[in-house]
């Protein structure tokens, strides 16, 4: 049997960089995975994903050529040679971890991981069961789809994971759940000519943002990508067969080629044997950890999507570095609690901190300042004029708590939010900040003058008419 200083179960966002974070440290490190390096995110979710919204929103904008002066003709959608391509990116990513790994001098294990005791591993490969100790574990092993029990089992219903296989896109597309995958994929499909029909049980979609912002991204999508929007009632009485899939919405009948299932994902720890280390997961299935990033057994730790905090890749990174650090070095690290949320739709939405919602949920007193495209030089000179930005910022001291953007490139533009939040710093600071013209990041300058009601490319705020 052989021993590590540090043992790593889950190849994915948190896992692999806390592997190399162990090593640079001078931990003897092993890296265990199940299937392919890079885990959900770069193998069945973001970076495949984000690669077909590439293809799909140049399509789109080809599309929109002639007002730009331009003449593109007989534009069509290839999606088998998208798809080829999308693959071709995670094929070298992937490759990328592996070398990343050997020239940190992490031992890769490939197999399934279950623990032996707090301090051991036993690992199940297709040829053999191999045991390894740890002085300390991190277990990194994400999370899965959930798919209902009341689906039918047919091929024409599947998760994320399934769709992304696929070589041709269906032309009739229906999607249960209206939060964030659900929303991406409906734009993808949407902008390479499908028809889509978004079921959302929930009031709206995308609940965990203002209803300003809720408000300008769904009315995009029904407006100039003809998404179909049915919310506040579950899809219910769902059939399929060899012609397609249908259900009921309401007294609605709703039809389509292929059902996609985006109602959340469940944690993966149903094979970690974790009674044989003292812990056991929540009544949810997740493993909770403190600020340390460490579980209820003093030398495991646990990071990403199985603890049930943000479900997102660069939490699972942030979380992975301190869990690291802390195994190597213990207890002086905590983990990092701003993170910032991206959602890839058209427009993109983009978020930090707190909405005003929940700033009003906390007791706070918030005043917000916001910004449109629309009256932007840059947004106008690339014809993207859709959305705005918004500042969340403190009645009493003026400190920003909370961003969010809808528009272009909005993903991008939320780390300057970012960097601006956890500094603390106020509306008046990030005003006063020279932001380069033309450019996008003017927005940000923008809205925090609008927090004061000096912002010199918006008209004056309407004075409140005083009741005799």
């Amino acid at each position: 049997m052989e021993n590590f200083d540090v043992a790593v179960i889950g190849g994915g966002p948190g896992g692999y960089p806390a592997a190399i974070r162990a090593a640079q440290l001078g931990a003897k490190v092993a890296l265990i995975e199940k299937e392919f390096l890079g885990g959900t995110c770069l193998n069945w979710g973001c970076i495949p994903t984000k690669t077909l919204l590439a293809s799909s929103s140049l399509f789109a904008r080809m599309k929109q050529a002639s007002s730009f002066g331009l003449a593109a003709e007989n534009v069509r959608c290839d999606y088998a040679a998208m798809a080829r391509r999308k693959d071709e990116v995670v094929t070298r990513l992937r490759g990328g971890i592996a070398s990343l790994l050997k020239a940190h001098g992490v031992t890769f294990i490939q197999g399934t991981a279950s623990l032996a005791g707090r301090e051991r591993i036993a690992v199940q490969s297709a040829d053999r069961t191999q045991e390894v100790s740890a002085r300390a574990i991190i277990i990194a092993t994400g999370s899965t789809s959930a798919m209902p029990s009341f689906l039918p089992r047919h091929e024409r219903v599947m998760e994320s994971r399934r769709f992304l296989e696929l070589t041709s896109l269906p032309q009739n597309l229906i999607i249960m759940g209206g939060g964030v995958i659900g929303c991406e994929f409906a734009c993808l499909a949407a902008q390479l000519g499908a028809n889509v029909t978004v079921v959302e049980m929930l009031d709206d979609i995308l609940m965990t943002l203002d209803a300003d912002v809720r408000r300008e991204l769904r009315r995009h999508m029904e407006k100039s990508l003809n998404v179909r929007f049915l919310t506040g009632k579950p899809l219910e009485d769902v059939k399929a067969d060899d012609r397609g899939v249908s259900g009921r919405f309401g007294e609605q009948t709703v039809q389509g080629d292929v059902l996609l299932v985006a109602v959340g994902r469940k944690p993966a720890a149903a094979e970690l044997n974790l009674a044989s280390a003292g812990l056991a997961a929540n009544k949810a299935g997740f493993i909770e950890t403190d600020s340390f990033c460490r579980t209820k057994a003093a030398n495991i730790y646990a990071v990403g999507d199985v603890t049930g905090k943000a479900q997102l890749a660069h939490a699972a990174t942030s979380q992975g570095l301190t869990a690291a650090e802390n195994a190597v070095r213990p207890g002086k690290v905590r983990e990092e609690t701003l993170v910032p949320a991206c959602i890839f739709t058209s427009p993109e939405v983009a978020s930090a901190g707190l909405t005003e919602q929940q700033a009003k949920e906390q007791g706070l007193q918030v005043v917000a300042g916001r910004y449109s495209f629309s009256a932007l030089g840059k947004a106008m000179a690339i014809g993207e004029t859709e959305g705005f930005v918004k500042w969340v910022a403190r009645s009493d001291n003026d400190q920003l708590v909370g961003a969010q953007a809808v528009g272009p490139h909005a993903t991008e533009l939320i780390a300057e939010a970012a960097v601006a939040i956890r500094a603390e710093l106020t509306a008046a600071e990030l005003a006063r900040t020279i932001h380069a013209h033309p450019t996008l990041a003017e927005m940000w300058m923008e809205a925090a003058h609008a927090v004061h009601g000096t912002c010199i490319h918006a008209p004056p705020p309407r004075r409140k008419q005083q009741s005799a």
